[in-house]
This record gives structure tokens, C-alpha cells and sequence, in this order.
């Protein structure tokens, strides 16, 4: 039993947060059966994220197994500071969604489902846009995708032979 709690404590620095619950009917003879399916976002406000669907037949198990798949999906994100690195568009199925930095005190302008995730992963000042189609489940692998693509500013002086003071001169 002081397993079990000792894996609690370490997974109570991730906060999990529900973007969209959604439920299915499936008719049969004696009327309506009810599945459930939930996408839950899991961070720990410190650049790590992570993102699960769970199917059940109840919503609160839906809700625990979408947050065990987000915990083994966690993926880091580079920071700048409070915002992220470069301008960045990730598109997934016909969903796409364009994020750009944002100074300090703009907060976060995004949708419910994109702002659920930026905010799980420590981005606090970021403008973003949903284009073409808002279906949650696209929206949400369309964010995700763009934070996967995001590259920090040593990662790019790295790859190009560089430093940092380099390429932020203006002569990388």
C-alpha cells in the first residue's frame, strides 16, 4: 500500500483538466445504451503536457482512463519565459490552429480547448486562432501538434553551428 501512495504524491504535481465529454447512444430492443467519451489534458504548468481520449460506459471512468493515456502521451514544450519560442500552426485532420508569442500581460486567447492545454503546459501569454474546423477531438491533436513542432532557441543554434547571441544578433 505505500506504493500506491508514494506514485500519488508524484503525479500530484500534474493537473488534469476535461476539454469535451461527449456521448454516444447506441439503440437496441429494450431502448437507448449510453457510451461515454471524454479528452482530458494532463501538465504540470512547467513546459510538460499531455493529452487522452477514454471511452466508458460511465463518465467518470471515461474521465480516469483519458487521464492514464494523457500521462503516457506527456511531451515537453520549450518555453520562452512566459510565452513560446516562434510563431507556429498545426494542423490535423481539417483543423488547424496558428499560436504566436505574445508579450507579458496578454494572457491567453484561445479557444476552451486550446486554451485547456496551453495553460497545462505554463504558457501564460500567447494569441491564438482555430482555423477552418472546430471539432474538439481535431482541434485538440491540431494543438498538439504544434507544440510538438515548437523548437527553443538553442535547439536551432545547435542544429545551425551556431550560438545563441548568434542568432539573436541577427547575423544567423
Amino acid at each position: 500500500m505505500a506504493g500506491y501512495n508514494d506514485k500519488r504524491t508524484e503525479d500530484t504535481e500534474f493537473e488534469d483538466k476535461v476539454i469535451h465529454i461527449n456521448r454516444c447512444a447506441k439503440v437496441v430492443k429494450g431502448g437507448r445504451r449510453f457510451s461515454f467519451a471524454a479528452i482530458v489534458v494532463v501538465g504540470n504548468k512547467k513546459g510538460q503536457v499531455g493529452v487522452g481520449l477514454g471511452k466508458a460506459t460511465e463518465v467518470p471512468e471515461a474521465i480516469k482512463k483519458a487521464g492514464k493515456r494523457a500521462r503516457k502521451s506527456l511531451v515537453s514544450v520549450p518555453l520562452a519565459g512566459t510565452t513560446i519560442p516562434h510563431e507556429v500552426t498545426g494542423t490535423f485532420g481539417a483543423s488547424s490552429v496558428l499560436m504566436k508569442p505574445a508579450p507579458e500581460g496578454s494572457g491567453v486567447i484561445a479557444s476552451s480547448a486550446v486554451r485547456a492545454i496551453l495553460e497545462a503546459a505554463g504558457v501564460k501569454n500567447i494569441l491564438t486562432k482555430s482555423l477552418k474546423r472546430d471539432n474538439p477531438h481535431n482541434v485538440v491533436r491540431a494543438t498538439f501538434e504544434a507544440l510538438n513542432s515548437l523548437r527553443s532557441l538553442s535547439d536551432i543554434a545547435k542544429s545551425r553551428g551556431k550560438t545563441v547571441a548568434e542568432i539573436t544578433s541577427g547575423n544567423g
